[in-house]
């Protein structure tokens, strides 16, 4: 059986995206591999979260991905700080990940144009302490969206790099994970880009119906069609490509062919669309309202976690310092 892993910084409430592009793949693959899911609060430090927050973030990510569907008993889920292994893994692996390598990567340079006050050794290293997530677990296979496949690649770079030094076969060479077909990218209500926790541009699992029609009947759209069979606009494309993940395909060909003929008004598309997202999220939200209040229930679950990811854990690192020469005298 292959071993998948995946994680999410708990910087925030997980929004349509994450749930069509990520979590609806990662409970599938749980009756077909093992499993490891973590939330990565260690991440979420190279931006300075607030520490009064940062906790209940943990916890609001836990019981979103137990609302969502990921079950304890299948898959080992866990908090990336509960596991110091992979604290030592990352020092570890630092010793052969390379300055100029890491400057280059994609991730960094958007950082530093974002937050040019804060950049810390924490942003340049990021590739490497992902490494380590996914190594410690020598995983086979890693659910990732565009924006994080160049910091896979550095994985199997680093994992390749660490059997060509010590002269051993011991790292896997992790590969992207899509089910054989292109991911789901969920874009924003902005009118560009991906759905995303901090663009403001999300609807949010947690979000309540009110909300959920407030940010749809907002969303990005343009004066309209003016000739049959126009070009569909990008703002008016995103909202169509919402509505292909969430809607009945009926109604998806019915306001499709109203654009077609411009007799659409986006007034009907927009509640519809609301309408459609909210049968989605409300059963969700009220999963996830009951577990977030069940305190025994995810001490229990990170608790069962832990355990399982540090046992795994602990046997990596303690064969990553034999291999390199660490040995106790």
């Amino acid at each position: 059986m292959e071993t998948v892993l995946s994680g999410i910084r708990s910087t925030g409430n997980l929004h349509l995206g994450n749930y069509f592009g990520a979590l609806r793949n990662f409970i599938k693959m749980q009756d077909d591999a093992s499993c490891y899911f973590f939330i990565a609060d260690y991440h979420s430090l190279t931006t300075h979260p607030d520490p009064s927050i940062l906790g209940g973030n943990v916890r609001n990510i836990l019981s979103e991905y137990l609302a969502a569907g990921l079950s304890p008993e299948k898959s080992t889920i866990y908090v990336q700080s509960d596991v110091p292994e992979v604290a030592e893994l990352y020092l570890l692996l630092n010793m052969h990940a390379y300055i100029g390598e890491l400057e280059r990567t994609a991730s960094f340079k958007d950082k530093v144009r974002k937050q040019s006050e804060n950049v810390n050794a924490g942003l340049l290293t990021y590739p490497v302490l992902m490494a380590a997530d996914i190594l410690m677990h020598r995983a086979n296979k890693v659910p990732v969206g565009k924006d994080q496949e160049q910091h896979l690649e550095m994985t199997r770079k680093y994992a390749r790099r660490f059997n060509t030094i010590y002269g051993v076969d011991y790292f896997p060479e992790p590969e992207a994970y899509n089910f054989g077909t292109e991911l789901v990218k969920v874009p924003g209500l902005d009118g560009t880009g991906k759905m995303g926790k901090s663009e403001g541009n999300g609807i949010f699992l947690i979000d309540s119906d009110k909300d959920i029609s407030k940010k749809v009947m907002r969303a990005v759209t343009d004066a309209g069609p003016t000739e049959p069979n126009s070009p569909v606009s990008e703002p008016v494309q995103n909202i169509f490509t919402i509505m292909d993940i969430v809607s009945a395909p009926d109604t998806v060909k019915f306001f499709r062919g109203r654009y077609a003929d411009c007799t659409i008004r986006y007034g009907d598309l927009k509640k519809q669309l609301a309408a459609d997202i909210i049968a989605v999220v409300s059963p969700i939200r009220e999963r996830i309202m009951d577990i977030r209040a069940d305190e025994a229930y995810l001490h229990k679950v990170v608790k069962m976690g832990e355990e399982r990811a540090r046992e795994n854990a602990s046997k990596t690192v303690r064969e990553v310092r034999e291999i390199m020469g660490i040995k106790k005298i």
